[in-house]
């Protein structure tokens, strides 16, 4: 079996180098994508710097501690705090009375010099003691380095998934429709007395020893090509200057046994077709695709198609916010594109019969495609993956990021913004209203089993803020928002107008218990909860509103230290689109290596087809008109399905934006989907020419 298997791999080496290049490729990038995971797993540990000279830190509390139930129990929940408290006075009298202390710019630690046993004696329960490595605690944004990390991660992690769920697709199509071109041969093998369950084992051992060699090889290139990432990453802005590779071992493990398993996996549904070919099959002149959708790919492909769209309409109706967030709209749509992926052979044939072209070329290109159902779906299938990957990755990015700004500038009514860290309170000029505010945070339980941190906006003069925002208000008035009151959204477990909640403030004091005074729509994320600066403690001015008192206010805006603009205006993040592309350009490699696997063989075993167009009176001319003309039409059939796929969930996203009371701007990336068509387009012309060529010199 093992001399069958090497010596057919050596004799059909073309018909294999699509899904070695493919497997390949997908083990490298799977490499690759894991050693940048691996390295995002920890931050660097960086050496203390505000008080490096201290051997002892005594830092305030920086976490919020309450009991929540847990089953018949009540346990210990910690949250960690905006920024830490300050040290209690009366450990610090403690301290200095022993030791010395040093200071650093901040109530919130102090540097003591003495034993770190003593020290924790002294201190108690009443404040953290830092030593060692632990000091950069102190340090200002400690957890910068890990919240650089957190985006990273999830971007290669979806890298990672697509890489997978493209790579099993193009391996398990070409591997599919190879079978389905050796039907003569195992037609033959059949009267040569081969069983049904050797011809499965010859091919499954095709396909084990593929995937050997194939893992083999990826691992090289994904040792080659992750230094080549955290390089791009870094100049991209994707990842901060200190990210590098480490040295992990376990990357390498994980890609090559899943390539060496993809390879058979991919091969399984195929060998199982090969198996039920009879020994007539090597009489028969023409192959007709009688089989192209059996059963089992029926009923899996039916499946997906509707778990995915009722996934999509349950996350509508249950949690439509969960459209806006971009692990949704990336990992969703897969089921659609697997499941119609999958039906395609179904789709084929009546959409190449809605080609109206008169003439012997068009007439044969639209017989030819709806004729060979097999060879067209297994051109438009990729293409359908990229157009669709590519439609609703960047159409719901761009859907959620206008809506974010139409709902931006909806919600203020003032002419210039100033905005930036810390900016510094300027009187209004003369007919001018300004409105301060700066982030902040509260703390609330959602019944008994959880506390939810908010990110909320700290008002500090309540009547300039109803005068300029013009927020979703549902139920209440903004102008009711004191001391005493806090302004909530939908997602509060307590909102209704003149009920009552408890919150913690951003310092961990509390609770208070606040009266709700209006009522927000949820819209995109933006929308509160709002209280006064009494209830934020520590928190800074990071945006003034203002409108009228013309050029004395912009003067003054620009006395405060921040970014002038006119208006309220949420730019798109670059660093997400450029994730994108690199999602999107994984699946475009793929599908290129696919169209290219499939032309080639499919055009190069029909010689005696050609012949006989020849013999009939075609020129060469219109015979590579016709060979071509198949290919666009098969692109031109996975471009139209990808864009039903696309139309599916941008539909989709524009009715969990509207249930949001969010505005619902929606659009498709025509220019990423003419992109990416265009380059199927071109492959897919060349991949079929070329043996069209040489068959017909």
């Amino acid at each position: 079996m093992l001399t069958v298997v090497l010596s057919g791999l050596r004799d059909r080496w073309a018909s294999f180098l699509g899904g070695f290049v493919a497997l390949a490729l997908g083990v490298g990038l799977l490499a690759t994508m894991g050693l940048g995971l691996s390295a995002t797993f920890h931050a660097p540990e960086r050496s203390p710097q505000r008080f490096a000279s201290s051997p002892v830190v005594v830092q305030g509390q920086d976490r919020l501690t309450l009991d929540v139930r847990r089953g018949p129990d009540t346990v210990p929940l910690e949250l960690r705090l905006d920024r830490p408290q300050p040290v209690d006075g009366g450990v610090l009298r403690e301290l200095r009375a022993r030791w010395t202390v040093t200071a650093a710019g901040g109530p919130d630690a102090v540097g003591v010099d003495a034993p770190a046993a003593e020290v924790r004696a002294l201190v108690g329960d009443r404040a953290r003691v830092l030593t060692g490595a632990g000091r950069a605690q102190a340090d200002p944004d400690p957890e910068r380095d890990a919240r650089a990390l957190v985006a990273l991660n999830a971007l290669l992690g979806t890298s990672g998934g697509v890489t997978a769920f493209v790579s099993v697709f193009v391996v398990a199509s070409t591997f599919a429709f190879a079978v389905a071109l050796r039907r003569r041969e195992f037609g033959l093998l059949r009267t040569a007395g081969a069983t049904p369950g050797q011809i499965r084992r010859l091919l499954l051992a095709e396909a084990a020893a593929l995937g050997v060699l194939a893992s083999a090889a990826g691992c090289a290139l994904g040792a080659l090509g992750a230094p080549l990432l955290a390089r791009t990453l870094v100049d991209g802005g994707l990842a901060p200057a200190w990210f590098t590779i480490g040295g992990a071992s376990w990357p390498f493990h994980t890609a090559f046994w899943t390539g060496v398993a993809v390879a058979p996996a991919g091969a399984v549904a195929a060998s199982r077709r090969a198996g039920k070919v009879g020994p007539t099959a090597a009489l028969r002149e023409a192959d007709v695709d009688a089989d192209a959708l059996p059963l089992g790919r029926a009923v899996l492909g039916t499946g997906l198609l509707l778990t995915g769209l009722g996934l999509l309409v349950w996350t509508c109706a249950t949690d439509p916010s969960a459209l806006l967030k971009r692990k949704t709209y990336t990992t969703l749509p897969m089921l659609l594109i697997t499941g119609v992926a999958l039906l395609s052979p179904l789709l084929v044939r009546p959409a190449a019969r809605l080609l109206r072209s008169r003439g012997a070329v068009g007439t044969l290109v639209r017989e030819n495609s709806a004729a060979a159902v097999r060879r067209t779906a297994a051109v438009a299938a990729p293409v359908l993956v990229t157009v669709a990957l590519a439609g609703t990755l960047f159409g719901s990015a761009t859907g959620v990021t206008r809506a974010k700004e139409a709902e931006s500038r909806e919600q203020t009514a003032a002419q210039y913004v100033a905005s930036g860290a810390d900016l510094r309170p300027v009187p209004a000029p003369a007919g001018a209203v300004l409105s301060p505010t700066g982030a902040t945070s509260v703390f609330v339980r959602d019944g008994e089993e959880a506390v939810v941190k908010y990110g909320a906006r700290a008002v500090a003069d309540p009547a300039a803020f109803a005068e300029l925002a013009r927020l979703p208000v549902v139920a209440g008035d903004l102008r009711d928002l004191d001391d005493r009151s806090i302004v909530v959204n939908e997602e509060f477990e307590r909102h209704r107008v003149g009920e009552t909640v408890e919150v913690w403030r951003a310092d961990g004091s509390g609770p208070v218990r606040l009266r709700v005074a209006a009522v927000l729509a949820l819209g995109t994320g933006d929308s509160g909860p709002y209280v006064t600066r009494a209830n934020a403690p520590g928190s800074a001015l990071d945006r003034i509103d203002a409108r009228g008192g013309g050029t004395a206010t912009v003067r003054a805006l620009e006395a405060s230290g921040g970014t002038l603009a006119s208006g309220r205006h949420a730019g798109g993040n670059p660093q997400n689109r450029l994730g994108m592309i690199l999602v999107l350009g994984i699946a475009l490699v793929y599908t290129v290596i696919g169209l290219a696997n499939t032309l080639l063989m499919a055009t190069s075993v029909r010689g005696g087809e050609l012949a006989s167009l020849r013999l009939a009176g075609a020129t060469r001319g219109q015979i590579l008109r016709v060979v071509t003309g198949e290919a666009a039409l098969a692109v031109a059939i996975g471009t139209g399905l990808g864009l039903v796929v696309t139309g599916l969930v941008l539909g989709t996203l524009g009715a969990g934006l509207a249930a949001l009371s969010a505005p619902v701007v929606l659009a498709l990336p025509w220019t990423v989907i003419g992109a990416a068509a265009g380059a199927c387009t071109t492959v897919a012309v060349a991949a079929a020419a070329l043996p069209a060529w040489r068959l017909t010199r």
